[in-house]
Order: structure tokens, then C-alpha cells, then sequence
């Protein structure tokens, strides 16, 4: 399918060093990004479906690097179906599993693990809940893994690793841990702050300086947060990946935004949401982390959306969180929201308001076209303008 988005107010790239493209249209085909910014006439004319955005302002599809994925579009926690659907009206246009630690009756022993974590990224590997992507199958570190074992489940296409739930005496034991999933090309993630479910425990700045992940997991909190003195000792002792979650502690989240500015460590600042939880289901999570962060410090509305798009695509290596040729077409529409005091999405993540979306395209499909059923209706109206698809873009009415 070949797809143009015209007529678009502002375009936001993804990438915080240089955040808007100039132009007002993008053009995907095959799911992939062929042009962003101008096209000629022939070149929309030539689409199969051509969206007028009405003025909008296009986003890369939000990406949510922390959710905690089970099995299907389900949530043992808060016992729901059709949350992961629910993210999408959200923005959110790909999960990564934050581990199957919620899986009822979880394994622990070293086969137990690999198989979770096998069969998780297995079953996501083709099923797109309301068209969203889901990086799933995240190892549960626990003491008896091996090299080798890392290396096994590499080639069998699992990428994740995480530490904090493991059998572990100290924290300190996943150092050795991490190191052998890193060895093997895993991207190694681990609990941050106080004890959040049975078998986590404390993970304070000491221990992440020594264990040295990719990614400190809600480095705000999950919900309880690490000492203020640890955030810049891991910023300026480590390469580690700043992770904020909406499921944390606010205060320390603003804290991690103003000193990863500061200390020039944006690239490894991200947002996601540490969901479902006991918090809750979240599908504007990310949209209110970015406009807190927006609102209250000095981080711009675009410098936040590229931290939950460009950001956490490069740390997780994906083809997405770009408005850029090449890249796959995971594409939002948003907008000032109906009845705000502010006149364009930017503006009203910066004044502190969510956003509202008025489409949804994800592997270069549009999943819905004229309003989220999650957020206010926006202030302007996206369109089908043509289209030679047998199919209503329509989102389904509340």
C-alpha cells in the first residue's frame, strides 16, 4: 500500500539534534518511509490512500520501552484484553516487553527462562494488536545462566535480557550476568529503585554502576525511586540509558530530564511508561510524561517526543522512530485539543495538555483516520482524501 499524508502544519523527525522537517507531506510504500517533507503532485497522485492532516503536526509512532508484556493482547495484572489495542489510540505504535515477569506462575529455573522468553518473542513475531509492533521475549535473569545460554537464545532471535528478579543474594551477582548477554549482542535492561513486585529487590546507583546495563528500567522509579545523588553519578560514570516511566515518581523524573540537558547525556534519555502494573493501564502515558517534562523544565515539546521515538529506537535498534526515508512508516497525527487555550500540539504539550490524535499509521497502514477514542478530539480534522482501499479508516465510535 502507498500512502501520502498531505497538507501537514508541522513535521517532527525523531531526532532531538535536528527535530523538524521541512515540508508539509509524507509518503510511505510497503511500510517503509520513501519520502518525508515535499513531494510533487504525481508523486501523492500515485498513492492508493492520500490523507489530507488538515494542518496537523506529524509525529514518529510513540515507542513504549517499557510494558509488561504476557501472552496475546491481555494483562493478567489488571485481568483486561485489548489494552496493547487501547496504547495504540494512545500513539504508541510499538511495545517492548519490560520481561514476562507477569506471566502467572513464571519459571524460574534456567530452562524455564529461556522457554518463556522463547515462546513470548514467538508469538509477537507476526501478531500486530491493533497494528501495533511488539518487541517481546525478554529473559529473566536468573543464577545458573550461562554464555552459551545467551548465545542459544540470540540466534533463536530473542534480543532482550533484563536483571532485577532473579534468585540472586545481592545485585550485585547480575554484573557477570549482564556481561554474558551483552557478549552475545542482547540489549541487557534492569530494575531501578525500590523493591516492586515478590523476588525484586533495591537497585540503587552503586549497583547500576557495577552491573552496567543498556538500560536503567524507570531510573525515576518503579515506583519507588533511587537516592537523588545516584542520577548523576550514572549519568556522568556510565553510558547507560536514562529511562523515565510514567509509573514512577514524578519529582525525580523532571530531576533526570533537567540534569540529562545539563550533562549532555540526551541521547541516552528516554521515556516510556512501566505499565501494566500495579498502577494501572496507561494508554496516554506517554503523551502526559511528555508534556510533565514539557511543561515543567526546559525540554522543548519536540526535545520529549524524540526522547519517546528517535531516543528509544536507537537504544533498542529498531528501523523505527524516524520520519525519514528508509525508515518504517509508524506515523501519528496530532493536534491541539478541542476547547484548549492553545492553537498547535506543540503548544499544548508545552502548556501541560495532552495532545490529541487524529490518525494512526503503523507499517504503513492507516489504523484509524478523524479521532483517538483515548484522547480530546483534536482541534483540526484529519481526512481520507482518496482512496482505492477497500477499507473504512474510520475509528470506531465510543
Amino acid at each position: 500500500m502507498k500512502v501520502a499524508i498531505t497538507n501537514l502544519g508541522t513535521i517532527v523527525s525523531g531526532d532531538w539534534h535536528s527535530p523538524f522537517v521541512q515540508g508539509d507531506t509524507v509518503i510511505s510504500h510497503d511500510g517503509k518511509i520513501v519520502s518525508a517533507g515535499t513531494a510533487n503532485a504525481a508523486a501523492v497522485e500515485a498513492c492508493d490512500v492520500v490523507i489530507d492532516a488538515g494542518g496537523m503536526t506529524a509525529i514518529p509512532g510513540l515507542i513504549d520501552s517499557h510494558v509488561h508484556i504476557t501472552f496475546g493482547d491481555y494483562t493478567p495484572r489488571q485481568r483486561t484484553v485489548g489494552y496493547l489495542e487501547s496504547y495504540l489510540h494512545g500513539g504508541v505504535t510499538t511495545s517492548i516487553s519490560a520481561s514476562e515477569v507477569h506471566v502467572p506462575g513464571r519459571p524460574r529455573d534456567v530452562e524455564g527462562v529461556k522457554a518463556l522468553a522463547v515462546a513470548a518473542q514467538r508469538c509477537f513475531a507476526d501478531y500486530r494488536p491493533g497494528g501495533m509492533r511488539v518487541i517481546a521475549g525478554s529473559v529473566i535473569l536468573e543464577p545458573g545462566l550461562k554464555d552459551e545460554d545467551f548465545v542459544e537464545l540470540a540466534k533463536k532471535s530473542v534480543s532482550l535480557a533484563k536483571a532485577g528478579f532473579g534468585a540472586v543474594k545481592t545485585a550485585y551477582d547480575y554484573a557477570p550476568l549482564v556481561a554474558g548477554a551483552k557478549a552475545a549482542g542482547l540489549i541487557t535492561t534492569c530494575h531501578t529503585g525500590g523493591s516492586s513486585i515478590p523476588g525484586s529487590g533495591a537497585i540503587t546507583g552503586d549497583h547500576l554502576l557495577k552491573i552496567h546495563p543498556h538500560v536503567s528500567f524507570h531510573i525515576n522509579g518503579g515506583p519507588t525511586a533511587m537516592p537523588d545523588r545516584d542520577f548523576e553519578r550514572v549519568i556522568r560514570e556510565s553510558e547507560i540509558a536514562l529511562q523515565v516511566c510514567t509509573a514512577g515518581n514524578l519529582r525525580t523524573t523532571l530531576l533526570c530530564g533537567k540534569l540529562a540537558l545539563e550533562l549532555d547525556a540526551f541521547d541516552r534519555f528516554i521515556i516510556a511508561t512501566d505499565t501494566p502494573t500495579g498502577s494501572g493501564i496507561m494508554p496516554l502515558g506517554i503523551l502526559y510524561t511528555m508534556a510533565h517534562l514539557a511543561s515543567l523544565t526546559a525540554m522543548t515539546p519536540e526535545q520529549a517526543i524524540c526522547a519517546a521515538s528517535g531516543n528509544n529506537a536507537r537504544v533498542y535498534r529498531l528501523d523505527s522512530g524516524f520520519l525519514k526515508t528508509g525508515h518504517a512508516a509508524d506515523i501519528v497525527l496530532l493536534d491541539a485539543p478541542d476547547g484548549g487555550t492553545q492553537g498547535t500540539a506543540l503548544d499544548a504539550i508545552r502548556h501541560g495538555d495532552i495532545a490529541a490524535i487524529g490518525a494512526v499509521v503503523t507499517a504503513g497502514v492507516p489504523r484509524f483516520v478523524g479521532r483517538s477514542r483515548n484522547t480530546p478530539a483534536t482541534t483540526r480534522k484529519a481526512r481520507v482524501a482518496k482512496s482505492s482501499v477497500m477499507q473504512d479508516f474510520a475509528a470506531a465510535a465510543h
